[in-house]
């Protein structure tokens, strides 16, 4: 369909005002301010229509059980398969958009472009930046450091990079550029998915952070760090970092600063209440359930300290695993903490922005045709965006990629 008209739905366009009864015009994969009057109609009464979605914080690349995946347990061609998989997942949950923060390599990214395999459109940092020994590695103890690069499988997979110094980073993010990244993530402090570090830990010096800002300045785009502490957010936004990850312990003080310089965070809850709820599903041992005891309860407080100081506050998932599909889990879960509509607008407007993309997040003339027709309205049951069901119809740039109706 070159040209159609969605007539009947309530709309909410993304940009926070309130919904209304709208006829919406798609012509030639764009929304467009024009009589359609001999276009195509579709039919949506009683459905609401949202923007597609945007997940800011992903990773296709850990579709595998975590622990098998990286310790040659499982075949380059399963792994192919469930990071696909779980890519036309992420579309049929009503996201049009992610960005990818580690563990593909830039072959899945074209792959999904080309039409090969179905997927939403993809940002993509590579192999995410790390501390030797920190987070992001998941050789085993005994393991050489140096052959944490024969679990990479060129073209599909790539975690993480390892650098000891702010030369070795260099060379890194350099090669990361030239495997296909459009940004940079880097680890500047412990997870709760690791081996070898704590939450309190920070990791990478300013001065070694700042290398990753220049080389990402040069070409344009932009750092984000995974940081749980408020130690490691305040290096990396000194350094000169853009996004924050998480962020479980953000502090008043390091949130003004943030909101100072214009850096934006992304909570990821919906990961917390998966390693709380299944961790063996995704492939990880018990210990890690431990880890994440009361990371939930910091994250909801520092998303309210953040919002206290004007942070621009995004969405991610974060989920990781083969348990992938219900994703808009995260929407359901942040509209308990702000509303329905805070959690949207996160989810489409705010996280354009943050990615830096310009022609989606709202329903607007001229934007590109990425909208979601959802069963019901989830303004009024959040519920409806965690079950991919209820999105009974998805288009990506005008072309319907999910019809359920």
């Amino acid at each position: 369909m070159e040209r159609f008209q969605v007539v009947g739905a309530t709309v909410v366009d993304g940009s926070g005002r309130d919904p209304a009864a709208l006829a919406v015009t798609v012509e030639d994969g764009r929304f467009a301010d024009v009589d359609a009057s001999s276009a195509e109609r579709l039919d949506a009464t009683g459905l609401t229509m949202t923007p597609g979605l945007i997940d800011a914080h992903v990773h296709l690349g850990l579709s595998s059980p975590i622990e098998p995946q990286f310790s040659f347990r499982i075949s380059a061609a399963e792994i192919a398969a469930d990071i696909f998989a779980t890519a036309g997942t992420a579309l049929d949950a009503g996201f049009t958009t992610v960005r990818d923060t580690g563990g593909i390599d830039g072959g899945v990214v074209t792959a999904i472009a080309k039409g090969k395999v179905r997927g939403p459109r993809v940002l993509s940092c590579g192999p995410v930046q790390c501390q030797t020994g920190g987070h992001g590695y998941y050789g085993a103890e005994w393991e050489p450091t140096e052959l944490w690069s024969s679990h990479h499988v060129p073209g599909l997979a790539a975690l993480s990079m390892m650098a000891g110094n702010a030369d070795e980073l260099r060379r890194n993010v350099r090669e990361a550029f030239r495997r296909g990244a459009t940004f940079l993530k880097l680890c500047v402090t412990g997870g709760v998915v690791s081996h070898h570090d704590r939450l309190t830990d920070t990791q990478f010096t300013v001065e070694e952070i700042a290398v990753a800002v220049q080389e990402a300045s040069a070409r344009g785009t932009y750092v984000t760090v995974h940081a749980h502490n408020s130690e490691g957010i305040r290096n990396a936004v000194e350094a000169g970092a853009l996004c924050v990850e998480h962020g479980t312990d953000l502090d008043e003080p390091t949130a003004a600063l943030m909101a100072e310089r214009g850096v934006a965070l992304v909570p990821t809850f919906a990961v917390v209440e998966q390693l709380l709820h299944d961790t063996a599903g995704t492939g990880l041992g018990e210990e890690t359930r431990g880890r994440v005891l009361g990371v939930r309860e910091r994250m909801a407080t520092a998303l309210a300290v953040a919002k206290v100081a004007g942070v621009r506050i995004g969405l991610g998932s974060d989920l990781i695993g083969p348990a992938q599909a219900r994703r808009g889990e995260e929407l359901r879960l942040r509209a308990g903490l702000e509303s329905p509509m805070d959690a949207l607008v996160a989810a489409t407007k705010t996280n354009a922005e943050i990615l830096g993309l310009t022609d989606v997040g709202v329903i607007a003339p001229g934007r590109q045709a990425d909208f979601v027709l959802w069963n019901g309205n989830p303004l009024e049951d959040p519920a409806l965006f965690a079950d991919p069901a209820n999105a009974v119809l998805v288009v990506q740039a005008g072309r319907v990629v999910k019809d359920l109706r």
